[in-house]
């Protein structure tokens, strides 16, 4: 009999195909800048004013103008003193100014001198003994020189980081239009899960395991700024499941599963899905993941991924996050490989796309987990990143791979 199963769908044709469904509706909403990290902008910020608003000290030292000191040892009276926060007035020739960092530049100074090149000379008037010649325009921030009256400087789409926020309230921006968080219902199904703190693991029954894929899921839904409602544990059955997916579509963006997406007997994901909206079950050319479901419950976008929790880790790292970051309307979806060599051998090729959890080395190569099991969670705790490794590929030592480091997945 021939097999008449459809082939493998490939990582990047089910990425395209999951994002042309990720419309970025949500609302927009205004919060304090001081609570947007990790915030979507839902438009650009423009800056009414440059930065530096004039030019100004980089440097505590003396403000001099540097045809006054043709020569070391140059002696110059102190004429004024400007802290930062104050203003000067214009500078007397063959005069030095006080200056401390952050203080407007007086006019007609066109260099600092920083005050270790500098001896105090402790008779009246105060004077400087000016040790190095300097050079014009020495140790002096000009005006604009960050960012200039006019300029976006935050674009739309933009993931806020603790750096944009400062960029903002540097502008003077107290608040930021940002994409609403998308709201998120999260369960699991299966029997055989046990809560953490429900039942001592001397007393776990044959076949019991302890629910972690709710909890690093959740973990990573809340880093990607969502609103997670946690259903728990559905039991394996078709009316319980039906009634979570009914009643997590009503006012939920995503419905988020893990387990429950083959087609066993036990599986009530599908018939579900199907009985309440659309359901497409994905078999993806990746390892580990194969496994993935996306469909439609009412207006509710809904995800499916595999339960055994490296390949639930990965898929939704992969897959669901850029979909997230879509409907948030982000723009930087695809993560940044860099090329490393890898410090070890990989001699089982696979026929489908391999993601290896690896860790970095002093020596600046990869090291490989040991076991590379869907199953076995300490790789990911381990690692810091995956080898993005071609179908039909071979590892040898010394070989430039594509790494990808976890930091670039969980933003």
């Amino acid at each position: 009999m021939s097999d008449t199963r459809p082939p493998l769908k490939s990582l990047a044709d089910a990425l395209a195909e999951l994002l042309g469904r990720a419309e970025p509706q949500l609302a927009s909403e205004r919060v304090s800048t001081f609570d947007a990290d990790g915030r979507v902008l839902a438009q650009d910020v423009i800056s009414s004013l440059q930065v530096p608003p004039q030019d100004n000290s980089a440097m505590d030292g003396y403000a001099l103008r540097c045809a006054d000191v043709p020569a070391g040892g140059a002696l110059l009276p102190v004429s004024q003193r400007i802290p930062a926060g104050s203003a000067g007035v214009a500078l007397q020739a063959g005069t030095a100014a006080r200056i401390f960092t952050g203080a407007p530049i007086p006019p007609g100074a066109d260099a600092v001198v920083m005050q270790e090149d500098c001896e105090v000379v402790a008779v009246p008037p105060a004077a400087i003994r000016v040790m190095r010649v300097p050079q014009p325009g020495q140790w002096i921030r000009r005006g604009g020189e960050d960012v200039l009256r006019g300029a976006v400087v935050l674009s739309k789409g933009e993931l806020l980081t603790p750096a944009s926020i400062g960029l903002a309230a540097g502008i003077g921006m107290d608040t930021l239009l940002v994409a609403r968080r998308p709201r998120v219902a999260l369960f699991s199904t299966g029997d055989e899960l046990v809560m953490p703190g429900d039942v001592a693991p001397e007393r776990m029954k044959p076949g019991a395991i302890y629910n972690s894929n709710r909890f690093f899921l959740r973990t990573l839904l809340q880093r990607l700024g969502c609103e997670v409602t946690d259903l728990g544990i559905v039991p394996d059955r078709l009316d319980a499941t039906v009634d979570a997916l009914r009643s997590a579509s009503a006012a939920h963006d995503l419905i988020l599963t893990s387990g429950g997406v083959s087609v066993g007997e036990e599986d009530h994901i599908k018939p579900a899905v199907q009985k309440l909206g659309e359901l497409g079950l994905w078999q993806i050319a990746i390892k580990p993941g194969k496994p993935f479901a996306y469909g439609k419950v009412g207006h509710a976008h809904f995800a499916g991924l595999p339960g055994n929790p490296v390949s639930s880790f990965i898929t939704f790292l992969l897959l669901v996050r850029p979909f997230l970051r879509k409907l948030q309307g982000a723009t930087d979806l695809t993560p940044q490989p860099i090329a490393l060599p890898a410090h070890f051998t990989w001699a089982r090729a696979d026929k489908r796309r391999e993601f290896l959890r690896v860790r970095r080395n002093a020596a600046g190569g990869l090291d490989l987990f040991p076991n590379q099991s869907s199953g076995v969670l300490t790789s990911m705790v381990w690692g810091d990143g995956v080898v993005d490794n071609p179908a039909g590929q071979t590892i040898a030592r010394g070989d430039s791979v594509r790494f990808i480091a976890f930091a670039e997945l969980l933003s």
